[in-house]
């Protein structure tokens, strides 16, 4: 459970208090240091950090802030919401071991490399961002304390000059407790020894698929060896990330209406998937995403059937759909968004008779979008809903029986209704989607039809066609959920006023 009303408002009167060291960036990154009788200059030299910082990025980033919309603040009340849950776990389940010394152990992620020494570009570990904000590889963060877990160490890359040149700034231990607002930083090197210090105590640590290999089998492995068990500690961390703030709901509106702007149709005729893929990328970037979440799917005529095709690589005729599953990635956080519609900006019949069973469905599907109602829930009743459509379409025979309309509708959508969405597309994956919604989280509404040309069973006219309609939905306590693809058109009439228009 969360901690309750009081400690969180203790933790949050105790974090507005001015510290005195090791101060906020913007200070830090301009030689000037907190002491007490007012601001002193410090004798470091003005340098840039590893990531971005109110000093760098002031048009992205406010002071307080350590990354774009998420304050230190913010940051120390989800380890401290960690804290608390496993403490109260500890209780529950081992009531013995509630004195214990606890040590929550998350690892950031390597950098990788596509050849020799060409990067990848580097994403983070979420958890680790999660808790740290903290955006360079090779980094690692520990809580602990006797109970509660509510003491913070953070570890990151030793200065090194040498390869700073070549790869960019460090933040180095100052710079990092100058950005985060956490007050004791060791540099990477040492985390083993800190580690061997706590030693005896309970290990959080998730140690099946280490984040970071290295700095696993380097300093976290000696540990296993000698017979420590860690627990799991992911899914507490998802529990929490699953439940989002206003500040980060702030950010993924942002990338809901990045993706829906970039969504919109084009209107002429044949059209390569390369070409729609393209713009749809530099559309998402030219209005502020980092970069794409995930491998857009642009899947025109009966590509559409492949759920997961991103060839992206074929000519889109005239006349044909095209399916657009994307999303962008804004500071952190997802969209993702998926629009059909016919690439000459006009629905034929046959796709507006098949578009509308969909659309009808996932109307009915967003109406029970709301605390209390569990995705699997969701997902059996948008099955029943697309069984009847199929019905009614002519696609399966008058008088089916229900179970095998469901059948059938398993059939012609092979896949959920959703999932959580987050920091990640699939976000959250330790959230089983039997659990009850809560307000705060957000999950995706997508029912889809897909009735492949070589399918005999299905009216002709319908061959050929898949149909995906997907939106980003915020659970909310009342007032109906928030949708935050609202800006992407929809009804058949917006997809052809949209394409008129561009």
């Amino acid at each position: 459970m969360l901690p309750s009303t009081s400690s969180v408002v203790l933790s949050a009167v105790r974090l507005l208090l001015p510290r005195r060291s090791p101060g906020c960036v913007w200070c830090a990154c301009r030689g000037i240091s907190l002491k007490p009788g007012g601001l002193k200059p410090k004798t470091v030299p003005l340098r840039y950090l590893g990531q971005p910082s109110p000093f760098t990025h002031p048009h992205l980033i406010k002071h307080g802030e350590v990354t774009p919309g998420l304050s230190q603040i913010e940051y120390e009340l989800r380890r401290h919401r960690l804290a608390s849950l496993i403490e109260a776990q500890t209780d529950k389940l081992v009531p013995s071991a509630s004195s214990s010394t606890h040590v929550v152990l998350v690892l950031s992620h390597p950098t990788r490399y596509m050849t020799n020494d060409i990067p990848y570009p580097f994403h983070q570990n979420q958890d680790f961002l999660y808790l740290s904000g903290i955006l360079e590889p090779d980094s690692a963060l520990v809580l602990y304390g006797k109970g509660r877990p509510d003491q913070t160490i953070l570890f990151v890359p030793r200065r090194d000059p040498g390869r700073e040149l070549w790869d960019g700034p460090r933040s180095g231990k100052d710079g990092a407790a100058a950005l985060t607002g956490i007050e004791r930083v060791h540099s990477t090197e040492e985390l083993g020894v800190v580690l061997k210090s706590l030693k005896g105590s309970m290990l959080w640590y998730d140690s099946s698929q280490p984040a970071h290999p290295r700095l696993h089998q380097t300093h976290v492995s000696p540990l296993l060896e000698a017979g420590l068990m860690p627990r799991s500690v992911k899914p507490l961390i998802h529990s929490l990330r699953a439940l989002k703030s206003s500040a980060e709901v702030a950010l993924m509106q942002e990338a809901g209406r990045i993706t829906a702007q970039a969504s919109l149709c084009i209107t002429y005729g044949d059209v390569d998937e390369a070409v729609l893929f393209a713009k749809f990328d530099f559309e998402n970037r030219i209005h502020g995403a980092n970069f794409l979440a995930y491998p857009p799917v642009v899947a025109g005529g009966n590509r559409a059937n492949t759920l997961h095709y991103i060839n992206n690589n074929q000519v889109i005729k005239d006349g044909e759909m095209v399916l657009l599953d994307g999303g962008c990635e804004y500071f952190g956080y997802v969209s993702d968004i998926t629009r059909t519609w016919p690439v000459n900006g006009k629905f034929s019949p046959a796709q507006a008779e098949l578009y509308e069973a969909v659309l009808e469905v996932q109307h009915s599907c967003l109406s029970l979008c709301s605390p209390g109602v569990s995705l699997d829930h969701i997902y059996s009743t948008m099955l029943a809903l697309l069984g009847r459509q199929l019905r009614r379409l002519g696609i399966v025979m008058t008088g089916t029986s229900d179970a095998d309309l469901l059948k059938a509708a398993r059939q012609y959508c092979p896949h959920h209704v959703g999932h959580y969405l987050g920091m990640d597309v699939h976000d959250t994956p330790e959230m089983s989607r039997s659990q009850p919604l809560q307000p705060g989280m957000v999950i995706t509404i997508e029912p889809g039809l897909y009735i492949s040309e070589d399918n005999n069973q299905a009216p002709e006219c319908f061959r050929g066609l898949g149909i995906r309609i997907e939106d980003d939905v915020v659970i909310q306590d009342n007032g109906g959920p928030l949708i935050l693809s609202s800006g992407a058109p929809k009804t058949i009439s917006d997809v052809e006023q949209a394409c008129a228009q561009r």
